[in-house]
């Protein structure tokens, strides 16, 4: 990896002019000038560095001995060091009693940028391969050898259970890399995987805990999401043992925030399978289906079955969620009868009803 890259030397470059208003150059390890306030000087070899690459020290060079190093200047001239290696060199041209004061903070401003650079650089290449773990995972036929390589590059173990959350989130204004660090807090620093698959969604892989722990850690996640003041739902698949079935608690995890709610903010797929299996059948099955029980119904009175169904069959509840009289209900839900031939009341068409609203309510929201 090229630590001390012509992007990185301009922008000290650029950085350290701004500050000192001398002219600076950037070495890489060849001699080779690689960013210059001098334009014309980049790509030139500079003799002067090669030899503080060799001997490890800084060169000072008078004016009368610049012809001595072939494409030097009057100046002083640094090793830039990083992990005890020198990378390259930085030349601040002048009359050495001028410049060498600037010296040693040029050199320390210089090699902070690079290892900010590197950790940078680290950063995003340890995200990316975790992303391509989560790639990998959720795909429907897994290829065992590639995961197994980029865990072994993260030096991360998945053991079972694994329990997976899809976080959806809206509008919010802090950084990806921002929100993830503090999650990986609250979660802890193993036994964990954790990025985006799109721009909305963020995947938590939670793996060797029990129950009770993983809920907890969702807890806390959710705390701290409220504390950030993020707009956010929470889709959660069913614990599996096998890394198989991690793409099948993926997409129930992805299925329960399509069922769920707007108004809800964490939704188990267990408390919504019945619901979700709607989405799974055939469309045309679900529309001769629809067809079929609601055939001479009104979107007004299926949504007053919505309504009723929502709580749980308690007619007052219903009333008073739809502001109408307890009457006016009573009546509604005889119409329904009358139309569908199906009572809202009884268990067993009650279960035929709220499958063709959940149909319904699916349909019309497509």
């Amino acid at each position: 990896m090229t630590l001390l890259t012509r992007e990185i030397a301009e922008a000290i470059v650029k950085e350290t002019m701004n500050r000192l208003h001398r002219n600076i150059n950037i070495m890489d390890e060849s001699g080779v000038i690689i960013a210059s306030g001098d334009p014309t000087r980049v790509g030139e070899r500079h003799e002067g560095a090669l030899q503080v690459v060799r001997t490890g020290r800084a060169l000072i060079i008078k004016q009368a001995e610049a012809n001595r190093w072939p494409g030097s200047r009057s100046g002083i001239n640094l090793p830039i060091q990083f992990q005890d290696k020198i990378v390259g060199v930085i030349g601040i041209t002048g009359r050495p009693e001028e410049v060498e004061e600037f010296g040693g903070i040029v050199k320390m401003t210089t090699e902070l940028m690079i290892k900010q650079s590197y950790l940078a650089s680290q950063l995003e290449w340890l995200q990316h391969t975790k992303e391509m773990v989560i790639e990998e995972l959720i795909k429907s036929q897994i290829d065992h050898e590639r995961i197994d390589q980029l865990l072994h590059m993260l030096a991360l173990k998945l053991s079972p259970p694994y329990q997976l959350f899809l976080i959806e989130l809206k509008e919010r204004t802090i950084q990806n890399h921002v929100l993830m660090r503090q999650i990986e807090q609250i979660v802890g620093p193993e036994r964990h995987l954790i990025g985006f698959v799109n721009v909305h969604r963020l995947f938590i892989l939670l793996s060797g805990l029990t129950e009770e722990r993983c809920k907890d850690k969702l807890l806390s996640i959710a705390n701290a999401l409220d504390h950030a003041g993020l707009t956010f739902r929470v889709g959660c698949g069913t614990e599996v043992h096998e890394r198989e079935k991690i793409s099948t608690a993926y997409q129930e995890a992805a299925l329960a925030l399509t069922v769920g709610g707007e108004g809800e903010r964490i939704i188990l797929y267990s408390d919504v399978q019945t619901k979700a299996l709607i989405y799974e059948m055939n469309d045309e099955v679900k529309q001769r289906y629809i067809t079929r029980i609601f055939a001479r119904t009104s979107p007004k009175l299926i949504k007053t079955l919505q309504v009723f169904f929502a709580c749980n069959c308690n007619i007052t509840e219903t009333a008073k969620s739809l502001y109408v009289h307890r009457n006016t209900l009573i009546y509604r839900l005889k119409k329904i009868k009358e139309e569908t031939g199906c009572d809202p009341q009884l268990f067993q068409d009650a279960v035929s009803l709220q499958m063709a609203a959940w149909m319904f309510e699916q349909d019309t929201s497509d």
